[in-house]
């Protein structure tokens, strides 16, 4: 019995060898042919249909209204924080850093530096709305600092919108966490930084500064859990004319000229609610790429080619997952590292005992008995995360399933075969001590 348990951990310890192999063998140029497909795959999550396709409608969030900037000046855009701040609204935040882009500041790379009316009515306006404004700002690397630690989430500096344009405003760091290299890239984003320390001052994420200037009690509740990353629990979308998103209409949202005439909208719609500022295209109806990200509310959630909601939005969502307290829940990395052996172990002494006593069935028993637990915990975790916002990541437990038959008879025909071989020729064994004879 104790040979049985022991052999059963030397296979479940092969089953992890070969999936590390397996992961390292991909990331190798010579697999480039396959790069189609698993871009494809690439950018899904088993989640994504509990999101686009299972759960129940969320409700409508009517405290928050997304205005867009279309093309405006910083003028118009002043214009605009005039005619909303007029109607009281508890916050306005304006996702978009007016700097030089890279220092420069001539007239040809920074035009609205010599926007000299413009850049009066947006600092007046700012000013205006002081006690209730949030400007973005944006968190970067130093090419020094990606020299000493590389590719890490780490950052010491910040790009502030121009000072005399600032004001005494509250500001929040607009990053989104995403796998996209470039700004041209499709971006995915499920997740957010809600804090980051920068030279050891602690920023707070765009959406958490709005929030905690609503409602302090609910986000520092949110921040109290400590999380580096917390995984997005997404509401909605805006009116969506092109049918790129689920949920669409679930944030009521002002076109940019809708926001400069007062006879377009209520002022109860704006009084003590969330003001979010930020590009949603030259108009509604436009089918801009910029500043936009595929989310788990895309109708397409395998194979994505069009993303589906603007940067301000996915900030919304976030300020309304921890108004709402609506927050999702996951795995520790352990956990999941944890429990895939567990099932792997499982799994192999189950085949060792079919091996032993039934060996006429294995193939047939193994093959099934994968199928059935990649369709069942496949299951477990969509509905897990539809039914309790619990993000149950499974990915290294199916991963050791679908290999776990294959390598199993490997160890047994191959590797266990070619140990005994070389234990038999005494390779491994002790030497015999010598015999002295007279």
């Amino acid at each position: 019995m104790k040979k049985f348990w022991i052999d059963c951990v030397i296979a479940t310890a092969f089953v992890f060898m070969v999936l590390g192999g397996l992961y390292g063998i991909t990331k190798l140029a010579l697999f480039n042919a396959f790069d189609p497909l698993g871009k494809a795959l690439g950018d899904m999550e088993i989640t994504d249909i509990a999101f686009s396709q299972i759960r129940k409608d969320p409700p409508i969030d009517t405290n928050i209204v997304i205005v867009n900037i279309g093309e405006l000046s910083r003028g118009g855009i002043g214009q605009q924080i005039m005619t909303l701040n007029h109607f009281k609204p508890k916050v306005i935040a304006l996702d978009i850093i007016f700097a030089c882009d890279g220092g420069f500041t001539d007239s040809v790379s920074c035009p609205g530096l010599y926007d000299t009316l413009g850049n009066m009515i947006f600092g007046e306006a700012v000013r205006q709305a002081e006690g209730r404004m949030i400007l973005a700002h944006k968190l970067w690397q130093t090419k020094k600092l990606v020299r000493e630690l590389g590719d890490v989430q780490v950052y010491d500096s910040l790009e502030h919108t121009d000072d005399y344009l600032r004001q005494n405003a509250f500001e929040g760091f607009v990053n989104l966490d995403t796998d996209a290299e470039s700004q041209e890239d499709l971006k995915v984003c499920r997740s957010l930084n809600p804090m980051i320390t920068v030279n050891g001052n602690p920023e707070l994420a765009f959406s958490a500064k709005i929030a905690m200037l609503y409602d302090s009690v609910k986000t520092k509740k949110f921040l109290d859990r400590g999380n580096f990353l917390e995984p997005i629990n997404y509401r909605g979308n805006i009116v969506d004319w092109h049918g790129a998103s689920n949920y669409a209409g679930r944030y009521p949202v002002l076109d940019w000229d809708q926001a400069l005439d007062t006879t377009m909208f209520v002022g109860g719609m704006i009084k003590d609610k969330i003001v979010i500022m930020g590009f949603l295209g030259k108009d509604l109806r436009d089918t801009s790429w910029d500043d936009k990200f595929i989310t788990p509310l895309n109708k397409n959630y395998a194979g994505k080619t069009r993303p589906d909601m603007y940067g301000v939005v996915v900030h919304a969502n976030a300020v309304s997952m921890i108004l709402n307290e609506d927050y999702v829940d996951e795995l520790a990395e352990w956990q999941q590292w944890t429990i895939a052996i567990i099932i792997c172990f499982l799994n192999v002494a189950l085949f060792s005992l079919i091996h032993i006593r039934i060996p006429k069935w294995f193939d047939a028993l193994s093959i099934v008995l994968q199928l059935v637990q990649i369709l069942l915990f496949t299951f477990v975790m969509v509905y897990v995360f539809s039914l309790a916002n619990f993000k149950l990541n499974l990915t290294i437990t199916l991963a050791a399933l679908a290999l776990v038959g294959t390598c199993y008879e490997i160890y047994e025909s191959v590797v266990k075969t070619l140990f005994q071989t070389v234990r038999r020729r005494r390779w491994i064994t002790k030497r015999r001590k010598r015999v002295l004879t007279p």
